[in-house]
């Protein structure tokens, strides 16, 4: 045993090293995520299963990244109790700021105000929340614009359209389309609206409504439906039925899947939103609201109408 008792003298002081290696002392700096390059920041949407929200998030993402913080991506599938219950556990570990986009834009009032108490700020996008004053800023698509546009592309071809309109009546960036959709409707006085379904924003759920519809009125021979993917649905059902060339489809987003859609002549025309910028600009104002700088409250980034004639530009 001679090594151990040259070593006897010498362990307290190992002991206190190894203590002090592993317990942060008084002036230990522990991480903070108020310190650039170490922040968690959240986004949450109603679903991840549509293209929209995939480049809405990459947008956000890249800047986050750039500047060497983190994001947590939220999807809630389109549950608004999910959703809520998502945002209560991130609010838990104090992000820098959270970015939202919400199932029920009326329905996530008391997450808000979670948020709120815990000095998170809350950045809208893509669709408004009904208590504006809750949040930072909401960063959201001209979306009655973008119904307009579709309505008055349907008129140049068929001003004496018979419609249906596929809604997603809980979101108010929906809500939007369909008012400025019937707005320019109202510049084509031989358009007739039909009926107005809910088209649950997908390719499952705008395909059988499509098909209830085509069978309840057979004049039907132009459809809105208030994003790409029910407009893909709704293509879905009208080829199923062989109605194709006689229903003219014009919808909103401008995604790559619909615009190859476009160029091959199943849908006319989509009001073009430009999700990568919206999640760019959300995350600038993020950024600059925690360096102490001013942000307005209602950012509304422009569309564009993507047509058969334009429709490669979108396929890049």
């Amino acid at each position: 045993m001679p090594t151990l008792r040259r070593l006897a003298p010498l362990l307290p002081c190992l002991l206190a090293c190894f203590v002090g290696a592993c317990s942060p002392g008084k002036d230990a700096a522990a991480p903070s995520n108020s310190s650039p390059g170490s922040r968690l920041f959240a986004v949450s949407f109603m679903t991840f299963n549509n293209p929209f929200f995939v480049d809405l998030n990459e947008g956000i993402k890249a800047v986050v990244e750039a500047r060497g913080d983190r994001l947590v991506t939220l999807d809630s599938q389109n549950n608004s109790l999910k959703q809520r219950n998502d945002l209560s556990d991130i609010l838990q570990q104090n992000p820098a700021a959270v970015f939202l986009n919400p199932v029920n834009w009326e329905g996530i009032r008391g997450t808000l105000l979670e948020a709120k108490r815990k000095k998170v700020p809350v950045i809208v996008v893509d669709t408004d929340v009904s208590d504006p004053d809750l949040v930072l800023c909401q960063v959201i698509s001209d979306n009655l614009g973008a119904g307009r546009l579709a309505a008055e592309a349907l008129g140049q071809v068929k001003p004496d359209a018979k419609i249906a309109i596929l809604h997603l009546s809980t979101a108010k960036s929906c809500i939007d389309r369909v008012t400025g959709f019937r707005e320019g409707m109202a510049k084509f006085p031989g358009m007739t609206l039909l009926d107005t379904q809910e088209g649950k924003g997908s390719i499952e759920g705008g395909r059988p409504v499509m098909r209830d519809l085509l069978g309840r009125y057979p004049e039907l021979d132009a459809v809105f439906p208030i994003n790409d993917p029910s407009a893909i649905g709704a293509y879905s059902a009208i080829e199923a039925a062989g109605r194709t060339g006689q229903v003219t489809i014009v919808t909103v987003d401008g995604s790559r899947e619909a615009a190859v859609y476009i160029r091959d002549g199943k849908i006319h025309s989509s009001s073009a939103q430009f999700p990568k910028e919206i999640g760019r600009v959300a995350a600038g104002k993020a950024y600059d609201h925690l360096e102490g700088k001013s942000v307005e409250k209602d950012i509304r980034i422009p569309v564009k109408l993507v047509t058969r004639e334009n429709a490669a530009e979108f396929l890049q």
